[in-house]
Order: structure tokens, then sequence, then C-alpha cells
């Protein structure tokens, strides 16, 4: 299987000091990272480059992380969301996870964890890529 030297994340999120710290923590672990401080930015953003994973916060001002989702969901099924939320609303997770949400996570989330969830959901949308290739070819 083909695999992008490395993944390609897209950060969501309205705290500036959280997408930093964390953006260079994901770098150092070899990941290129884009980062979005609000939700119109995030779609802006993906109308020109597809991530190969997004994470996404629920809980931000203007356009919610539920909004994007479905934003995103009527463009792309393809890649996968991880859920960060600082607030366990059962609701709206279960909302977001009826729109195809890959994974949730509750802030402060430890790092490894996320690393992992973010290597697993990118290597599950190569394997999903690989096999609508191989669909379309049959």
């Amino acid at each position: 299987m083909n695999r992008p030297e490395s993944i390609r994340v897209l950060l969501v999120d309205d705290e500036r000091i959280f997408v930093e710290s964390l953006t260079k923590v994901l770098k150092k672990r070899g990941m290129e990272v884009k980062a979005a401080f609000d939700g119109s930015s995030a779609l802006k953003h993906l109308s020109f480059e597809e991530p190969d994973v997004i994470v996404l916060d629920l809980r931000m001002p203007g356009m919610d992380g539920l909004a994007v989702l479905e934003e995103i969901r009527a463009k792309d099924s393809l890649t996968p969301v991880i859920l960060l939320t600082g607030h366990l609303d059962i609701d709206r997770v279960v909302q977001v996870m009826d729109r195809g949400v890959a994974l949730v996570l509750l802030k402060p989330c430890p790092v490894e964890t996320l690393v992992s969830a973010i290597e697993n959901a990118s290597e599950s949308k190569a394997i999903s890529k690989e096999v609508a290739e191989k669909m379309r070819a049959i």
C-alpha cells in the first residue's frame, strides 16, 4: 500500500495556545499540520487541500464543531474526523457519532492517545481509498 511520507492533519480549535502546542508536538512526530481557529477557516482550507485526518473541537464560537462536521460530510465522507472536546455532552456526542466521527476524545487528552488515534485514522483512510480504487477497477 502506498503511504504518504507524513500524515497531513488539520487541527480545528479556537484555543490558540492549545493548537500551537499540539502543532509543535505533532510536527516533532513527523506530521504535516495545518491549523484553523474557527469553523469557516477550516472549511476554506478544505476547499483547496485534503488532509488525511481532521482533529475538530466541538465547542467553538460562531460555527461549532457539529456544523463544521456537517459541512465536511456533505463534501467528503472518507476523511476521518477525530472530535476533541472539553465538555462531555452526551447528546452532542451522539449527534456527531451519527454524522461519521471516527473517535471522540475528551480534553485534556494524553498526547500519545491522540497521536495513536491520528495514525490509526490515517491508516484507515488509506485502506478505504485503496479498496474504493480497486472496486472502481472491477
